[in-house]
């Protein structure tokens, strides 16, 4: 956490600090949120307020047993960026720099050092309710700077007016 209360408290929100597994094994706030979406997440806000975080915010609205399942889900990613820097798992071959994993990923050719079992079901209660990315790893600044809208113009949402409106 970057920043506690005097007793060690955060607020509604936090701010988890990514930035020292940036110089220890590679692995960045981008990894770990995208790993988020395979353990059935909403990836977090990146780096804002601050550059190399997530800020965390769990609604009022959750119940314990969810906030138990995210805290579960990050402590497994934490064993998974502590395989990296041991030299357990490849710096780029590994879930964290290749998630999210799609069901076709994982049902087409492997091309992974890494197992496909761990790719997708990396806490045993996926195995009973897995949300499914639609979309693997993109290039987030390409994305920015080259989007593409597949949605009809604004134009072809404007009715005509009645006489009767």
């Amino acid at each position: 956490m970057l920043y506690t209360g005097r007793n060690g408290r955060v607020a509604h929100e936090c701010i988890i600090d990514i930035r020292p597994f940036k110089e220890t094994c590679g692995v960045t706030e981008e990894d770990v949120a995208k790993r988020l979406i395979d353990y059935g997440f909403h990836a977090p806000t990146m780096s804002f307020p601050v550059p190399g975080t997530l800020m965390i915010e769990p609604t009022e609205s959750e119940p314990l047993s969810e906030l138990d399942r995210f805290c579960d889900a990050m402590l497994s990613i934490r064993e998974e960026i502590r395989a990296v820097e041991q030299g357990r798992s490849d710096p780029q071959d590994n879930a964290l720099k290749w998630a999210p994993h799609t069901a076709a990923d994982l049902a087409g050719d492997w091309p992974h050092d890494y197992d496909r079992a761990s790719a997708a079901y990396p806490v045993a209660g996926l195995h009973v309710s897995k949300f499914w990315s639609s979309v693997s790893r993109v290039d987030n600044v390409f994305g920015d700077r080259n989007l593409i809208c597949s949605c009809p113009p604004p134009e072809a949402w404007v009715t005509e007016a009645t006489e009767e409106d």
